[in-house]
């Protein structure tokens, strides 16, 4: 069906396109000239259909190739903030020679499903630096779950951030206020003082650079992935994760 109606929309676009200009170097056409060759153009296609699909084929792999070509060169322009932002959760192995970044929500279920395929990667790879960009574009409770999870870091730092992360991926129910006392006395921190790292602005500046710099990069959804020099928007199982990293250590 899609070729069908590919097909139908070129027949009907030809003859326009043919009779807007005559051919370079030859005299204009007769208004006879141009029906038959737009006649000649139509009836190749009908014969031929499979052009159709060839031509297709190529434009879409033209228009890959240049999503890919500005995906490279939007993460050598912001490789810093990518790679090296300071106010990001770093693990795995510091030195690895592959960088695995990713753009997350707590509540997005692809996140979910991602989580232990990125925590199986990184622990059974080990030569992958792993970097966490909270990224809630889920609606408020989304905001507040990354807000609690920056707020431990900050007051408790990276082992504690980890395990907050983590149980907020294994959290089950609705994310709010109490909902997350509970969680910080679980975790064995103080709530109130959770409560009120989250309410102090260079939290939310650290969710806002990240919203800036997803605009940046045209990340408009979760999980997003930068895997080296490869940018994966959207839920990659396991085995393609893995064959990602295996071509980037390739490419070198």
């Amino acid at each position: 069906m899609r070729h069908a109606l590919i097909l139908a929309t070129l027949l009907a676009t030809a003859a326009p396109v043919v009779q807007a200009q005559d051919l370079p170097g030859t005299a204009p056409m007769t208004e006879e000239q141009r029906a038959a060759f737009d006649a000649a153009v139509r009836d190749y296609l009908l014969r031929n259909p499979e052009v159709i699909v060839e031509a297709m084929t190529e434009l879409q792999m033209r228009e890959d190739q240049a999503a890919a070509d500005r995906d490279v060169q939007m993460l050598a322009e912001n490789a810093d903030r990518i790679y090296k932002n300071p106010a990001d959760w770093a693990g795995g192995n510091l030195e690895g020679d592959i960088v695995l970044v990713e753009f997350m929500d707590y509540r997005c279920g692809y996140c979910h499903k991602a989580y232990q395929d990125v925590e199986d990667l990184v622990s059974t790879d080990g030569n992958i630096r792993f970097v966490l960009k909270e990224f809630p574009v889920l609606g408020d409770p989304s905001v507040l779950a990354s807000k609690f999870a920056i707020a431990v870091r900050m007051l408790y730092g990276d082992d504690a951030y980890k395990a907050a992360h983590d149980a907020l991926f294994n959290f089950r129910g609705e994310i709010d206020p109490d909902s997350l006392a509970r969680l910080a006395s679980d975790l064995g921190h103080d709530p109130a003082a959770v409560a009120a790292r989250m309410a102090m602005p260079e939290v939310q500046a650290v969710i806002d650079a990240n919203y800036e710099l997803a605009q940046i990069m045209e990340i408009n959804g979760t999980p997003t992935f930068v895997i080296d020099g490869t940018m994966v928007r959207g839920y990659v199982p396991l085995d393609g994760m893995r064959q990602i990293v295996a071509q980037e250590r390739a490419d070198g």
